[in-house]
């Protein structure tokens, strides 16, 4: 479904926003010749933004190519995490998944232009929508929601473009770079997104879904041990962050699953059904009933999946990490 249908894009719904949100301020400090490599590669991104899209997917998937070749460690760290999540698939099946996945993270790093600056109107004419009628049921009858999303290679489009349609909220860390940091956060926060620091802790984010604002949530990270229960993910025992149940239970919120694909001409955001008789009480059965649903989510596009991070650092029972050479 294409989301120039207007009988399914309403108005932002008006809500007030707390004062605790992240937004780092300009410096004049970035100009000093330091910042001024951030500043090429930005306008590089500015001009990719702007070019025909078969030039920019070329010049994207040559960037992923280079990634390739030239990051051994994240290049093993994907691979691994390919063969444990698809073990029924051949060998030459998991080189070309990884080799695609590549690729697409380069042309989704490629079009952070686009995201950051297009105008509203030319989004939607390269966007399509699966089941945004799972959203908007949701949004007319004024419930809470939390939008769960794996780390796919266009995780920040969904993000903003949900925006413009209903004030949002999400959590980042930031980065390093001042000035990258900066560009990154005025970007997801261009159509009035708001981000918390992971610092800052749940209780603005249980805040601001109580006061009607849409929660998008990324929860596949591995936080070690302590923080953790260990609940199958594509088969494999995975330290898992047990919040969502616990968030959806202090906001009453519905639980929303939704990815976003990227394609040749534009992008795809699929909205699946809401979870059902979810939270169910038990912390460790909402842990797996959240990777479940990002499971089914990241087969709508498996080679856009972030392979590249670890996931299953974290062990039970202190067996190795799988990433040792």
């Amino acid at each position: 479904m294409n989301v120039n249908d207007n009988n399914l894009i309403e108005q932002k719904a008006k809500a007030k926003l707390p004062t605790v949100y992240y937004s780092p301020r300009f410096e004049w400090s970035f100009l000093h010749p330091r910042y001024w490599g951030i500043w090429l590669l930005i306008l590089v991104l500015a001009v990719c933004a702007i070019l025909p899209r078969r030039v920019s997917r070329a010049i994207g998937a040559g960037i992923g190519n280079l990634f390739y070749k030239f990051n051994k460690k994240r290049r093993h760290i994907a691979a691994v995490n390919i063969k444990l999540c698809f073990p029924e698939l051949t060998q030459q099946q998991r080189y070309d998944m990884l080799r695609a996945h590549y690729r697409s993270y380069g042309q989704n790093f490629v079009d952070m232009g686009v995201i950051w600056w297009l105008p509203f109107w030319r989004l939607q004419k390269m966007t399509y929508i699966r089941g945004i009628n799972h959203y908007m049921n949701l949004l007319n009858r004024g419930e809470n929601i939390i939008l769960l999303t794996p780390h796919a290679t266009g995780i920040d489009y969904a993000g903003i473009y949900t925006s413009k349609i209903s004030p949002g909220v999400s959590m980042m860390k930031a980065l390093k770079n001042p000035l990258l940091n900066w560009f990154v956060s005025k970007g997801r926060s261009r159509f009035g997104g708001k981000m918390i620091l992971r610092e800052m802790g749940l209780k603005p984010m249980v805040r601001a879904i109580k006061r009607k604002i849409v929660c998008y949530y990324i929860p596949d990270e591995d936080f070690g041990p302590d923080l953790s229960v260990f609940v199958p993910f594509f088969g494999v025992q995975s330290a898992t962050l047990p919040v969502l149940g616990r968030m959806a239970k202090m906001t009453n919120a519905k639980v929303v699953p939704v990815m976003t694909k990227y394609l040749p001409h534009g992008y795809e955001i699929n909205f699946l059904k809401p979870l059902e008789n979810f939270p169910t009480g038990d912390e460790v059965e909402d842990a797996i009933r959240m990777n479940q649903a990002l499971e089914e989510l990241v087969r709508l596009a498996p080679e856009q999946y972030m392979w590249t991070l670890k996931w299953f650092k974290t062990r039970p029972d202190g067996q190795p990490s799988p990433y040792n050479y």
